[in-house]
């Protein structure tokens, strides 16, 4: 459907803009004039336009603000409010002209005879699949004020998964856009300076000190190869990322190397408990359920074994049996806790468990993360500047030696 860019003016007499997508410029401007808003300009925008401006938009909407929403409109469902009046409401009172009007149009899709799931489904980019199917859930089951509290609940877990990942890295990219630096920093402001006094000296360089200068002018002429090099690592890997088979190699690399290992498995078990939990207490089925976390993780090996644990289920294992043939990537203790919350009928409070561990494990390892990588940084940054620095004295040793002799 085409774009359609507008100016109009609200009921507080601001002038916002904004973009719709829409069928034809006529529908377009009534479903705008319909949510209040007295339109003074309206014109097509190209497509490409169109999909930029609307991505742009959506940057603008934090997590945050669909958190507030789904814990703003629970309270209003279970006071009894009607939901169009609480929409409208939750829209007028956010501070976000973006949100405000991605809410606006869900509310017009509602009033045009739209689902509030089907609703949100138009809108993917700022509400995850998760969201748009627990509120499906909620609508058949007549739950909709708990689903709204669950997945309020869930997104804010998953929030907190990225900040504890976030914290992990940042100190070992820290270390090393520090460590490459001052490596960089020497090789092309104070080598060349030294490698110029020994030339004055005319005396014989040893071979330490002959490399030292050879790295010096090759990076002082060549540094544009450091900056190339990762941009270049980086699309490459991004293009071998969108190829299915390359694509595993390397999400098995990332559960494999030392760091990255700890930091990755523990996210996706997070993931995968809390996904699976929080869909299970809304009552989808497990098989549907763990359609919904393959579209949710982003790794291929933890994709391949969860549609093999799909399919074990559909032919009559149960969850734990089907979990344990994949202990490569499922501790011990995830089977163990599914075990017990299959038997005992709780394993939504199971999964919550789980959840919650790996959670921690991930906070732990953010804050032991510089005591782990610190010795490896002071004996890399350490080994480098000895080379150096007994690569700049070794001839001047030999310089005073001759002159003592």
């Amino acid at each position: 459907m085409p774009y359609f860019s507008y100016q109009a003016i609200n009921q507080r007499g601001d002038i916002v803009k904004g973009l719709i997508e829409d069928s034809d410029m006529d529908l377009a401007y009534n479903n705008i004039s319909d949510s209040g808003l007295d339109i003074v300009k309206i014109q097509k925008s190209d497509r490409l336009t169109g999909i930029y401006l609307k991505k742009a938009s959506s940057w603008s909407i934090k997590t945050g603000d669909v958190i507030e929403f789904a814990k703003s409109l629970s309270v209003m469902q279970r006071a009894g409010l009607p939901l169009i009046q609480s929409i409208t409401d939750i829209a007028e009172s956010s501070e976000n002209r973006h949100f405000r009007e991605k809410l606006l149009s869900v509310k017009r899709s509602i009033e045009l005879g739209s689902g509030f799931s089907e609703a949100l489904s138009l809108h993917k980019d700022i509400f995850p699949e998760i969201f748009v199917n627990l509120i499906g859930v909620g609508e058949e089951t007549g739950r909709l004020s708990e689903s709204l509290s669950d997945v309020a609940l869930h997104l804010q877990r998953m929030e907190d998964l990225k900040s504890a990942i976030v914290r992990a890295l940042m100190y070992p990219a820290f270390a090393l856009v520090g460590t490459v630096g001052a490596l960089m920093f020497w090789l092309i402001y104070v080598l060349p300076k030294m490698s110029e006094l020994f030339k004055t000296m005319a005396i014989d360089l040893p071979p330490m000190t002959q490399a030292l200068i050879a790295a010096s002018d090759f990076t002082s002429s060549k540094w544009y190869i450091f900056v190339l090099v990762p941009v270049i690592i980086f699309i490459a890997l991004k293009l071998l990322s969108k190829n299915e088979a390359t694509k595993y190699y390397l999400d098995d690399a990332k559960l494999r190397l030392p760091i990255f290992k700890l930091i990755t498995s523990n996210k996706l078990l997070a993931l995968f408990s809390e996904q699976l939990r929080i869909l299970i207490a809304a009552g989808v089925t497990i098989d549907r359920a763990l359609d919904v976390i393959m579209t949710v993780i982003d790794n291929a090996v933890f994709r391949k074994a969860t549609a093999a644990m799909k399919e074990d289920i559909l032919l009559g294992s149960n969850i734990s049996n089907a979990i344990k043939k994949h202990d490569t990537l499922f501790p011990s203790l995830v089977v163990r806790m599914i075990s017990i919350g299959e038997s005992t009928g709780n394993l939504s409070e199971q999964l919550d468990y789980l959840s919650e561990h790996f959670l921690k494990k991930l906070d732990d390892i953010s804050e032991k993360m510089g005591k782990m990588i610190e010795p490896i940084i002071i004996v890399v940054i350490g080994g480098m500047f000895v080379v150096i620095i007994l690569g700049l004295l070794a001839p001047i040793y030999d310089l005073v030696s001759g002159m003592g002799g």
